[in-house]
């Protein structure tokens, strides 16, 4: 079975042909424009999570994760590794959070989009130079500490995507 429409007479069911200026036929999709109400109520059932609230949850589970990591193996060098880990995720977002949530980046979606690119390479930015940086930070580093540190900070954006309402 496949997923793509079925040709009848020619054409693909289900869609609208239009001509694309040069005699070819392009699928074609419509789009209601919603006005302010519907728009409303379309924000009321999916409300947007809160950068602010991702990066709290990302430097919280990086101080459990330190804290775990040091009175497991009562090594000071490994929590400060998973802390320095965690720092490397939260602090560049948090950069990227402030950045993303001023009023000039909202100004226009042009705007927005540049701004979002512009932002995304600081962050990136940032987080390498701290990688960088590392060795001299925190003494001695351990590397698997770090990067354990830095992947379960990272992993909180997936945890983000549950915690958005479901609609009714």
């Amino acid at each position: 079975m496949t997923d793509r429409p079925v040709q009848q007479g020619g054409h693909r069911a289900g869609w609208d042909d239009a001509e694309d200026g040069g005699g070819d036929k392009v699928a074609s999709t419509r789009f209601k424009r919603l006005n302010r109400e519907e728009a409303d109520a379309l924000r009321a059932q999916e409300p947007p999570v809160s950068p602010w609230r991702v990066i709290a949850a990302q430097a919280a589970l990086g101080v459990v994760v330190a804290l775990i990591g040091w009175l497991a193996t009562g090594r000071t060098d490994i929590g400060w590794s998973l802390l320095y880990g965690a720092a490397t995720a939260v602090l560049p977002g948090a950069l990227m959070a402030r950045g993303m949530t001023s009023k000039l980046t909202s100004m226009a979606p042009g705007t927005s989009a540049v701004s979002f690119m512009l932002w995304e390479m600081l962050k990136i930015g940032v987080s390498l130079a701290m990688l960088l940086v590392a060795g001299r930070v925190v003494q001695p580093l351990v590397w698997p500490a770090l990067l354990v540190g830095l992947v379960a900070c990272m992993k909180v954006y997936w945890v983000a995507l549950l915690w958005r309402r479901r609609p009714i």
